[in-house]
């Protein structure tokens, strides 16, 4: 039998499972909602946070030759708010939000003449984001020495999407005779749902859990195409493309009095996002190509109790590269770490981790806008947050 003070600490180190390194996860995935919040005792629970990621990619070469612009990837911030409502010993509801899906990049100087040069028009800046709000609920019932918990719910997500052209590039946008302007696409709302099984038993930190997120089809049929500096019109535009569904396998165990080993396997259905198609009315149909394949998640982890006031975790996340040859998102790893600690009235988390990037390419024969190499680069984050139990 594990005494109070480790089973405690051990439930603890499992709440810090993916603190570290889950920012890193591959494609434009970004948040998790924290269901795992249902699994953590007490009635009431409040916790919000936020992740901070710098990615540090940068290209080799573009167009056959050395690319001087640096990094073209921006940093981001990822919130995370959820609250837990125990309506009775065996049922209990999660209100959650995060932003599940994003990315952010500006391109220099280098990079939009090579786009240019195959004729294509080359926007500066890109960039979108998702907000996710959702209710998932959690029914247990005993079952030999643990419980079984079989959790569902809805969430509602939106999506904004634009692609800027900088006023410096007007002359080459006049030589070329491709159009100028900045891009807008916004859907306001796309519903999807989550449903999955655990079992646990919480004396020895035990917990196997599988969890499935629907796809959600995106159609932003209000969107506009402005022409910037060269006028004052705006040309409706409109898009649509699919953000992938998920399933994940996560398991944990003690092993020793104030020890706790973790890991997952989640499995990311990128292949359905082929292209974000759009139309700009006036200028015809247009694409942004990704052709992605799967993607594949995998995470190991190990937990230690300190004493009653400090739980610590190291992990290591494998991410599969999930680019076919149109863009760069390669294999990624990622060395993460957290603590937990008895601060004030509740918990307090925190966390950091190292990834590094493999190195790839990107060819126009394979539907990219201009050939390009990337070495192996470096991306970091920081996660923090606070947990308050009623």
């Amino acid at each position: 039998m594990i005494n109070t003070l480790f089973k405690n600490g051990l439930l603890a180190a499992a709440a810090l499972a993916a603190l570290a390194g889950a920012a890193q996860a591959g494609g434009f995935s970004r948040g998790e909602a924290d269901t795992d919040i249902l699994f953590e005792s007490g009635d009431f629970i409040f916790r919000s946070g936020a992740t901070y990621v710098s990615p540090r990619r940068q290209f080799a070469t573009t167009g056959g030759t050395a690319n001087t612009d640096g990094v073209y990837t921006n940093g981001y911030w990822i919130p995370s708010v959820a609250a837990k409502i125990g309506v009775s010993e065996n049922f209990a509801c999660a209100l959650t939000y995060t932003q599940p899906f994003g990315g952010d990049a500006t391109y220099g100087m280098d990079v939009r003449m090579a786009q240019l040069a195959n004729g294509r028009t080359p926007y500066g800046d890109k960039y979108f984001d998702t907000n996710e709000y959702g209710a998932t609920c959690d029914v247990k019932f005993d079952a030999g020495a643990g419980k079984i918990h079989l959790l569902g719910g809805v969430f509602m997500q939106d999506f904004s999407y634009t692609a800027v052209n900088e006023g410096d590039t007007i002359p080459l946008y006049l030589a070329s005779g491709k159009p100028y302007g900045t891009l807008r696409l916004n859907d306001d709302s796309a519903f999807g749902y989550r449903f999955g099984a655990a079992y646990e038993i919480p004396e020895y930190a035990l917990r196997v859990s599988l969890l499935y997120r629907s796809k959600v089809k995106h159609e932003a049929d209000e969107g506009s195409f402005d022409l910037g500096d060269l006028g004052t019109t705006l040309l409706p535009a409109k898009g649509y493309g699919t953000l992938p569904q998920s399933l994940k396998l996560y398991a944990q165990t003690g092993v020793a009095p104030g020890w706790l080993v973790y890991g997952s396997v989640k499995w990311t259905d990128w292949s359905v996002l082929d292209a974000l198609n759009y139309t700009i009315t006036g200028i015809g149909a247009l694409q942004d190509v990704y052709n992605w394949s799967d993607g594949w998640t995998v995470q190991a982890g190990v937990a230690h109790v300190f004493n009653d006031k400090l739980t610590g975790t190291v992990n290591l996340t494998w991410d599969k590269g999930v680019s076919t040859g149109a863009d760069i998102y390669t294999d990624t790893w990622t060395l993460g770490a957290g603590i937990q600690a008895k601060v004030g009235p509740g918990d307090l988390r925190f966390g950091g981790a190292v990834s590094y990037l493999t190195s790839g390419s990107q060819s126009v024969a394979e539907k990219a806008t201009f050939d390009a190499t990337t070495d192996g680069d470096w991306a970091y984050a920081i996660t923090g947050s606070y947990k308050i139990s009623f």
